[in-house]
């Protein structure tokens, strides 16, 4: 792995320890003093330090990868052959978490539904600005983290399978989610895909912020209708829900 891509995990993983001391700062900053509760304070914190963690890290990380190409790659398709699976990209995203939240529901006996996505919903309303980093900044972190470099750089030594696997999972366990690890690893995998079939990072990134956006969408604007739905069909909440 080249040296600048070590300095950007470094810095990914920096970014997301960094709330354990940024969002105290902010409340001693007086950040949240006006909020109702101590819980919509903490929350109000924690999403501005979300968005300022993530932008910086954003701006360090596109400086360290300036320059770097999808040179990996051993192929890559015409671009408009890349967009073509850029758009069905969120369709197979989106398929492959639907499934794989019925395969946790009815096989597994998991409980449908992510406590992850809820608390990053409710962050949200409190400080609407922070969709910018859920539904861009966010999935293109990652995609150039999980995707470009440590799939990439597993991708030039092992198969697919395994690079997709070992990157997938890596994604999974950072959402801190471990009952859903085959959810989040079955996304990862269409990634995964999307990278490798086309060569071209901007493809998985697209499909990803595509998916995210829709993910906001869905559970901030259509939140009632979503859950009238469920109640009027009797279908499992894995089928209507969607995770960031």
């Amino acid at each position: 792995m080249k040296r600048n891509h070590w300095y950007v995990i470094i810095t990914y993983i920096v970014m997301q320890l960094s709330a354990f001391v940024g969002v105290p700062l902010l409340r001693a900053l007086g950040v949240g003093q006006g909020a109702e509760s101590r819980l919509e304070a903490a929350k109000l914190a924690s999403g501005y330090w979300a968005i300022i963690s993530f932008l910086l890290a954003f701006v360090i990380i596109l400086w360290l990868l300036r320059g770097d190409r999808d040179e990996r790659m051993m192929r890559r398709l015409p671009l408009a052959s890349s967009w073509m699976w850029a758009v069905l990209g969120v369709f197979l995203a989106l398929a492959a978490q639907s499934i794989a939240a019925n395969i946790e529901w009815r096989l597994l006996g998991i409980k449908p539904g992510s406590e992850n996505t809820r608390q990053i919903i409710d962050i949200i309303r409190l400080t609407p600005l922070l969709v910018v980093v859920t539904s861009v900044i966010g999935p293109i972190l990652e995609e150039l983290i999980f995707r470009k470099i440590i799939f990439g750089s597993l991708y030039e030594k092992y198969n697919f399978w395994l690079a997709a696997l070992v990157s997938s999972l890596l994604f999974a366990i950072v959402h801190m989610e471990p009952e859903h690890l085959l959810l989040y690893t079955s996304m990862g995998m269409v990634f995964a895909f999307l990278y490798a079939k086309t060569g071209r990072i901007f493809v998985p990134i697209f499909a990803h912020v595509a998916m995210n956006t829709f993910v906001v969408a869905m559970q901030t604007l259509l939140a009632d209708e979503i859950e009238k739905m469920m109640r009027q069909s009797e279908l499992p909440l894995a089928v209507w829900r969607v995770w960031l």
